[in-house]
């Protein structure tokens, strides 16, 4: 279990993605900058979250995809990057951040790991508790797209079309974002998509 809260400061977050982007350019890189966005205006909404913080691991949670187009497998290799480079609460949250129902068979896209490397997300994911960071950028992560924010259910519709991964978690991994959403606003006081900007414009557009 990672028990390490260390975290690079902005500033370097972002020069990480910068050669991210160099390394595989796409429409990831928009979102993973949404997604800091939105995790820093909720954090600055909770007392006990940090909203520089939260803006990092929002910056990095997909850092993975840096490799090339890969599928599931993101979520390893940003895991395994983050770890080499001494960055832990980082690691962590490239792990967690697709998997608000805890289970690796709710994953959204197709696992192109190998067995071994499988079954190190699983045995991960079984040994924690999920804390504030991990589901916030859970909620974070499914609110943001390139373009900007959207409401949940059209970025739960979106992936699902996309990856046509439709399985017996798929609900359970759906009722999962809307508990965290829930307990999110009931924290601030406010409905998420108060605190964002163009929510309509993007969701209708």
């Amino acid at each position: 279990m990672i028990a390490s809260h260390r975290h690079p400061d902005p500033e370097t977050a972002r020069t990480y993605l910068r050669d991210a982007e160099t390394r595989n350019p796409g429409a990831w890189i928009a979102h993973s900058q949404n997604v800091a966005v939105a995790a820093r205006a909720f954090a600055e909404r909770i007392p006990d979250l940090d909203p520089e913080r939260a803006e990092v691991f929002g910056l990095l949670h997909d850092i993975g995809r840096r490799v090339g187009v890969i599928g599931m497998r993101h979520v390893y290799d940003g895991y395994r990057f983050m770890l080499a480079e001494g960055w832990h609460s980082v690691a962590r949250i490239c792990l967690t951040h697709s998997f608000p129902y805890q289970d690796v068979r709710a994953a959204s896209s197709r696992w192109d790991c190998t067995p071994e490397e499988l079954d190190e997300i699983e045995r991960y994911l079984s040994a924690i508790e999920y804390d504030r960071y991990d589901e916030l950028i859970q909620l974070c992560d499914s609110i943001a797209v390139p373009e900007g924010f959207c409401l949940l259910e059209k970025r739960l519709v979106d992936v699902m079309l996309r990856y046509k991964n439709f399985n017996d978690f798929t609900l359970l991994k759906w009722e999962a974002f809307f508990a965290i959403k829930e307990r999110f606003e009931a924290r601030m006081g406010v409905p998420i998509y108060n605190l964002l900007p163009g929510v309509v414009e993007t969701t209708f557009s």
